[in-house]
């Protein structure tokens, strides 16, 4: 019988459901059929078929072909059914065996000649034929992906003549070296050292605290006081991923067009998007949704620097995410879901001239309507909001002392994050209101102090619960299991933008 079944995979997200690829050559007058809600880039895939085979030195059916793409109401899109389309060809005319495609799957562009062409978003691929335990065969140019999986029955692939010798068993495709000896942490050292920053200790001891403890932070400060300079260089205190967060974030990232180079494999992302950027680069979605930046920063850092002049809805858009850690996107066509564990750090002028101070141009009222642009629930979601000044006159000409390297910081966030994973398992910034109660290790006058504060400077429950997750931090950082007092007290110095607020209000 004439019909032959070939298995792929789709594109859905982070996800790689499994497309049956059934190809049957009936009689009648010659015609090429494609159906299974195939996209235009799929219903192209007809003429390179029928192109590489013929150039390949094969034989192309001159009968009635029918392609159908099951699941019907799966849409597919892009160059990836090539490869199984003509493999489907060839098996269902007799030209290669048909019980050589038992249990194997194929995804790959054609090129006319018969070239097999990579393809982008293949690391889910990869990892769904892992999971099934079947073999694979991908583009030999998508041989990095496959070496991060390190899956053994994945067959590289350069061309159908060497693919068809290959199921006749008559060659052998290469397969791709499974030693994963280079997945151990060795990153290179960068040259952005914190010790690089003159002065500014506030502000590096609040970079600090919220590397160890993943907070979120808001840097206020006049132009040129080194806010993004501060920001670049908290990279250099964070760990190394573990092999399955970096094969969440390569998964992430192949979907969205972007390769993962094996010594970048195991380093944390780091996003610093444009403030002219749209809701949509920054959330993820588009005609086929695609992942964001607050994806693409997943188990990383989140930059956005220039804060006020990112437009508020694109701002407002980041708020559910950054409490969920997870971002739904959905459209007519499917519902997917990214994550999006991210870590924002933010910069930003605290008014339209830059300063507050005599320095200023603005009226009060100027700078309450700069600041307005942020929403209150959005500045809500910072744990920490520190200001980084003008350095004292003469700080830039005298001779500096050698300030704390960024190695000897990273390792108390190292010492902090350790007792964190081992009293709870998960970051101080991930604890919930009862864990707090279980874990946090707070004396009840210590929470009533707190909670007149709180009273006094009209914030929200929420900032309750962030600032003793911040006191947490800043007792895990000085190896204390209980949180004192000035701990608290410590925290609430993090509070910069709500005191700017406060007296601005006054003075208008």
């Amino acid at each position: 019988m004439a019909i032959a079944c070939i298995t792929t995979r789709a594109s859905n997200g982070v996800d790689a459901p499994k497309v049956t690829v059934e190809v049957h050559l009936s009689n009648g007058l010659p015609a090429f059929n494609l159906v299974g809600l195939p996209e235009t880039s799929v219903k192209e895939a007809k003429e390179r078929v029928r192109s590489a085979l013929i150039n390949a030195g094969f034989e192309f059916p001159m009968r009635r072909i029918t392609v159908n793409l099951a699941p019907a109401d799966l849409p597919k899109q892009g160059g990836r059914y090539d490869l199984p389309i003509a493999i489907g060809i060839l098996a269902a005319s007799g030209q290669i065996p048909d019980e050589s495609t038992q249990r194997m799957e194929f995804v790959g562009e054609l090129a006319l000649s018969g070239e097999i062409r990579g393809c982008s978003g293949l690391l889910p691929v990869i990892i769904a034929t892992q999971q099934a335990d079947v073999r694979v065969v991908i583009p030999l140019e998508n041989q990095d992906e496959a070496r991060l999986v390190g899956y053994q029955q994945v067959f590289l692939t350069q061309h159908l003549q060497t693919l068809a010798a290959f199921l006749h068993g008559q060659a052998e495709l290469p397969n791709i070296n499974t030693d994963l000896e280079w997945l151990e942490p060795n990153l290179a050292q960068s040259h952005l050292c914190f010790s690089d920053v003159i002065g500014q200790h506030h502000a590096k001891l609040g970079l600090e605290i919220a590397a160890a403890g993943k907070h979120n932070l808001l840097m206020l400060g006049p132009p040129g006081t080194g806010k993004t300079m501060l920001a670049s260089r908290i990279m250099q205190l964070l760990p190394p991923l573990q092999y399955n967060e970096a094969l969440e974030v390569a998964a992430l990232h192949s979907v969205a067009g972007l390769s993962t180079k094996l010594e970048n494999f195991v380093r944390r992302p780091f996003r610093s998007p444009h403030h002219t950027a749209s809701a949509i680069s920054l959330v993820g979605g588009g005609a086929v949704p695609k992942p964001g930046e607050i994806s693409l920063a997943h188990h990383g850092v989140l930059f956005l620097d220039e804060l006020t002049e990112f437009p508020r809805k694109v701002l407002d858009c980041l708020r559910e995410p950054m409490e969920t850690g997870e971002v739904v996107i959905s459209r007519a066509a499917a519902k997917l879901t990214f994550q999006s564990k991210f870590q924002l750090i933010a910069a930003m002028n605290p008014s339209p001239c830059g300063d507050t101070d005599e320095h200023a141009r603005a009226t009060p009222d100027q700078i309450l309507r700069y600041l307005s642009r942020l929403s209150g629930p959005f500045l809500d979601r910072f744990d920490l909001t520190l200001e980084v000044p003008r350095l004292p006159e003469g700080s830039l000409a005298k001779h500096q002392i050698d300030s704390e390297k960024s190695t000897d910081i990273a390792e108390r966030v190292a010492a902090a994050q350790a007792m964190q994973q081992q009293r709870q398992g998960k970051p101080n910034h991930e604890l919930s209101g009862n864990e707090l109660k279980q874990v946090g290790g707070f004396k009840q006058e210590d929470l009533q102090f707190l909670e007149a504060s709180v009273n006094k400077l009209g914030l929200s429950i929420r900032s309750f619960h962030k600032l003793q997750r911040v006191a947490r931090t800043i007792a895990d950082l000085n190896q204390q299991p209980q949180v004192e007092k000035r701990h608290l007290a410590q925290a609430l110095g993090y509070r910069a933008m709500d005191r700017l607020l406060q007296r601005l209000s006054k003075q208008s």
